[in-house]
């Protein structure tokens, strides 16, 4: 066995980007892009990825230069994620909810040879880059509208003209010498004091994508709408996942209820990925039910039985899955058992709602305790940590080998959440450690948000919990005692004041939906806030009703409001 050496011909570097030449040759003349009025073939497509990585190699992009862009859900992005490996770059999709503030970190960051930034994000990547002067600055692309160009321009380079003038005959693409080097890096949402750099692998890429397809079932010719942003985690690799299938892609700038009703019904979508968060906006569009089923992935935070049944009843078929931009998207999906169907509505949406079963291309996922790395029993009640290996877990995090080290213990990635295994092996998380909050998809950290309170002036102590939003899923809900100059009367703070506070520190969504005062908070022996009790109170209220931030003469409140919100 062992004279049988590695060959060219039987040993080829795993990547994802080998699905679209695949395409192009299997599936050249069926629909790859739909954005509005316009249509791409595989074809078309492949030529212009082509062209783009040409047009980028000219540019001076080289093996691990990254690559860095600014856009919705556009063909632009969508090609990227294939031109930018093919140049033996990294591609780098930010997350277009951030404020320049956070746009600007990453950026630092990263340091991208080229930035990319859509036409309408261009004034939020100037502000960025204003505040960057100190710094070598990207070269700038504008990307303008595809069907009706705005002329708009940051510098002199634009996209469509980019991949008119590349040349593939003098910069052809770059053959993946090695599996291990990086597709792409992505942002987490900032889980700690700042976000970090997450990198994956091509080989991790291209397991992830043939895996995920497998366990959801994705057919050949899928019809996908762009629901999700291709910001996160690569569109949880359906970037390429489409391309492996011969699918087409529907491109929607925003995923409003009726971009997505129309899509669906104009176009024949079959699968779409969504935060919880879309899901209300689907329902508050009081629509009929869906002519034939839409299969839905969806992941983040849980979301509740009676809204998926809601949703279910509408002809969308929903999938649980669970992950985090460290395991190149989902790590769990919650497969479904033909017995379950004789279940009542309720008890089905409970076991929808699990976080499930290892996804396939991990070599292991399971719950341990840390302390003896010991798995915890089929019991659904002993908790433990969520622990992952395989090739799809990420190479580590960009320039910062302490946080790869601490994030790697046995032979295994932490995650960080925790959470039981059922009886039938299926696994549930039931807290977060590092206390994140998912609203609307995104992970915010209730360590920022406390320390934008903290900055306020009368803010004596400030503890941040997930409370229920009816339409983003979650929010921050900010628990704050006060400063006893300023809790005896020697000045006024509302709730209001301290919303728009934060909201000058950081980006909206990141923003408190409500502001609870306290005479103390709860602390267990050692002086730590005990956050479960916190979390357990912020369920049961609701957020500020829109635009209750604005002040409002006399709806200014006394600083002890010992009365109204005593714990």
């Amino acid at each position: 066995m062992e004279s049988l050496p590695k060959r060219d011909a039987n040993h080829v570097p795993l990547s994802p980007v080998t699905f679209l030449p695949r395409a192009a040759a299997v599936y050249a003349d069926r629909t790859s892009v739909i954005c509005g009025g316009t249509a791409f073939t595989w074809r078309h497509t492949h030529d212009r990825c082509v062209r783009l990585s040409a047009a980028l190699q000219a540019l001076g992009v080289a093996r691990n230069d990254v690559v860095s862009v600014l856009a919705p859900n556009t063909p632009a992005l969508y090609e990227m994620h294939f031109a930018v490996p093919m140049a033996g770059g990294v591609v780098n999709a930010i997350n277009t909810r951030l404020d320049a503030a956070g746009v600007a970190t990453i950026l630092r960051h990263a340091a991208p040879k080229l930035l990319f930034i859509d036409y309408q994000y261009i004034r939020v990547a100037t502000d960025a880059l204003k505040s960057m002067m100190d710094t070598a600055l990207p070269l700038l692309v504008v990307i303008d509208d595809i069907e009706a160009p705005t002329g708009a321009r940051l510098g002199e380079l634009e996209y469509e003209g980019l991949v008119a003038r590349g040349d593939p005959g003098r910069h052809p693409p770059r053959e993946v010498v090695d599996e291990w080097d990086a597709v792409a890096l992505n942002y987490t949402s900032g889980t700690t004091s700042a976000p970090k750099g997450v990198v994956y692998s091509h080989r991790g890429a291209y397991l992830s994508t043939v895996g995920l397809l497998l366990q959801w079932g994705v057919g050949h010719e899928p019809v996908y709408l762009w629901s999700l942003p291709m910001f996160h985690c690569n569109g949880w690799t359906f970037t390429w996942g489409i391309a492996a299938r011969g699918g087409a892609n529907v491109c929607v700038r925003a995923p409003t209820a009726d971009a997505m009703y129309s899509a669906i019904t104009d176009h024949g979508v079959t699968h779409m990925c969504v935060a919880p968060v879309l899901f209300n906006v689907l329902l508050d569009a009081h629509r009929d039910p869906l002519p034939r089923a839409v299969e839905v992935l969806t992941g983040g935070a849980p979301p509740p039985a009676a809204l998926l049944e809601r949703v279910e009843r509408l002809g969308f078929h929903v999938t649980h899955a669970y992950g985090m931009t460290e395991a190149t998207g989902p790590a769990m999906v919650c497969e479904w058992r033909e017995r379950w169907d004789a279940l009542p509505a309720p008890e089905r949406a409970a076991l929808k709602a699990r976080q499930g079963v290892s996804a396939i291309s991990l070599a292991g996922a399971d719950v341990k305790d840390l302390k003896t790395m010991v798995s915890v029993p089929r019991d659904g009640t002993t908790l433990g940590e969520i622990v992952l290996r395989g090739s799809s877990v990420m190479k580590g995090y960009y320039k910062n080998p302490e946080a790869t080290d601490a994030a790697f213990r046995g032979g295994w990635f932490l995650t960080g959440d925790v959470g039981v295994v059922h009886l039938d092996g299926y696994v549930e998380i039931k807290d977060r450690s590092k206390d994140v909050i998912i609203s609307g998809g995104e992970n915010i950290s209730s360590v920022e948000v406390e320390a934008a309170l903290y900055g306020h002036p009368a803010v004596q102590e400030a503890a941040v919990v997930a409370m229920p939003h009816p339409h983003w899923g979650e929010a921050p809900c900010a628990f704050v005692t006060l400063k006893k100059e300023f809790d005896s009367g020697a000045g006024e703070v509302s709730e209001e004041e301290l919303v728009a506070f934060c909201r000058s520190k950081m980006a909206h969504f990141m923003v408190p939906g409500k502001v609870v005062f306290v005479d103390e908070l709860p602390k267990n022996a050692t002086g730590k806030v005990q956050k479960l009790a916190l979390r357990e109170r912020a369920r049961g209220l609701r957020p500020r009703p829109r635009g209750s931030d604005k002040k409002k003469p006399g709806t200014t409140r006394p600083a002890t409001l010992t009365a109204l919100s005593r714990l």
